[in-house]
């Protein structure tokens, strides 16, 4: 059992607002099953912190009343959790037989290129990071790249820097 003294109190919490989202999504959950809502106390997390961190996992593990090897195993599995501090835009590249068949290296290649990055790192300025994913099932419409839940599909040079100018502004 996971027991909260003043000395191991986490030093991340959750807003009141998060803090009532979690309590609600372990409600979902059997008792005894709590772990189950797990990947959501992660997605509000990472929407409150930007990031996954070792202290905000520790969090997430003491209101789950679970051990935090068992939220790293979990939040070190999904490439949609991330492990280090990210640009405001996480642009996550497919990097797959299909996409590369497609063009994909050049284009992420070029997307590199432009940013002035590589693959894990962050622009100076601190709005891309670049993150390489294993499928983002989308394979018949590559090259593709995801920026939060929106695809990019059948990307060129030309659209890769259409879409950073975009965010740019």
């Amino acid at each position: 059992m996971n027991m909260i003294t003043e000395a191991t109190k986490p030093t991340i919490q959750f807003t009141p607002e998060r803090l009532e989202r979690a309590k609600q999504s372990i409600a979902d959950y059997p008792e005894g099953k709590q772990k189950s809502a797990l990947l959501p106390l992660l997605h509000i997390l990472q929407e409150q912190e930007g990031w996954t961190s070792p202290e905000g996992m520790d969090y997430v593990a003491s209101l789950l009343d679970i051990e935090p090897i068992e939220v790293y195993e979990v939040a070190s599995f999904y490439t949609m959790y991330h492990l280090n501090p990210v640009g405001k835009h996480v642009i996550e590249y497919c990097r797959t037989g299909p996409c590369c068949l497609m063009g994909g290296e050049e284009v992420y290649a070029h997307l590199k290129q432009r940013l002035g990055i590589d693959t894990g790192q962050t622009t100076v300025d601190g709005q891309f990071t670049i993150k390489e994913v294993e499928c983002l099932a989308a394979c018949g419409m590559g090259p593709v790249f995801q920026i939060r839940e929106q695809y990019y599909m059948h990307l060129t040079n030309d659209r890769v820097d259409e879409i950073i100018d975009e965010l740019s502004k």
